[in-house]
């Protein structure tokens, strides 16, 4: 896996860094300093790409230019109650439960749920998500609000389902699996749910990094196992999406726009 990494070059150092710890990851960068990175040098470089400036590193494509950004996140933290946020209930992390977030995307959700005192596990397999999602924890920790929130998060870099797997075997056990599947677009009769005119920005680069490939991408597979590890599995869903798994819930949280569907394991 290969990618370009604009970068200013007051950032070569940190560029040398991430560099290392891609070729860790099996992610090979190719860093360019550039002498600005402005929105009109994302449009006219769409490839998509690494980018390393003022604001972090961030993936860009198409004149977009994302990253997991926890500090924005900080307004929504502050307001956030179990009353206001049903991810926070369905998980019941005012009761600080170990809990694996086995689909991490930006991690905003785990920050939440670290945010009433969850101990999070946050799993990514994606090299270039994992690197991003790395570089937001660095960030994140060095602020004075977001440092005890990020310090109930551990990230980890693998597969879910490999993951959950050799949780099985080695018998570890966990309160809650939180599953939010990339590409639920189905709805009850299985019909594609069309996609809105306008989607995110950060949800756009997303789709374009990690593509759809097939029925795995729902998060199928994972149900099971994440049953066979945790006390409870919270999976969230667009409000009219299919079961995972095609298995039916034992609860659920409704909101406007999506769900919380509930699995519960008392034999964990």
């Amino acid at each position: 896996m290969q990618f370009q990494c604009w970068y200013l070059s007051e950032y070569e150092a940190q560029v040398i860094a991430l560099q290392s710890r891609l070729a860790q990851l099996g992610v090979s960068i190719e860093p360019i300093v550039v002498e600005k990175l402005n929105a009109k040098f994302l449009r006219l470089n769409p490839e998509m790409a690494l980018v390393f400036d003022e604001d972090g590193l961030s993936l860009a494509a198409e004149g977009m230019k994302m990253q997991p950004n926890w500090l924005g996140e900080i307004a929504r933290l502050k307001r956030a109650t179990l009353k206001t946020e049903m991810l926070a209930r369905a998980c019941q992390t005012n009761d600080k439960p170990k809990l694996i977030d086995a689909t991490a995307g930006l991690g905003h959700d785990t920050l939440l749920m670290a945010r009433f005192g969850a101990q999070v596990t946050l799993v990514e397999r994606h090299p270039v998500l994992f690197a991003l999602l790395e570089d937001s924890y660095r960030t994140a920790s060095q602020d004075a609000y977001l440092a005890p929130i990020v310090a109930n998060i551990q990230l980890v870099h693998a597969d879910s389902a490999e993951y959950l797997q050799r949780c099985i075997d080695q018998k570890i056990q966990v309160d809650v699996v939180y599953l939010d599947p990339m590409f639920p677009q189905r709805d009850q009769n299985q019909q594609t749910i069309k996609k809105q005119a306008q989607v995110k920005k950060q949800m756009q680069l997303l789709h374009m990094l990690l593509p759809e490939q097939g029925e795995m991408d729902l998060g199928d597979h994972l149900l099971d196992l994440a049953k066979a590890v945790a006390k409870k599995v919270i999976v969230k869903r667009p409000r009219h999406a299919v079961y995972l798994n095609q298995e039916t819930p034992q609860h659920q949280w409704l909101g406007d726009a999506c769900r919380f569907d509930g699995y519960f394991n008392h034999q964990v």
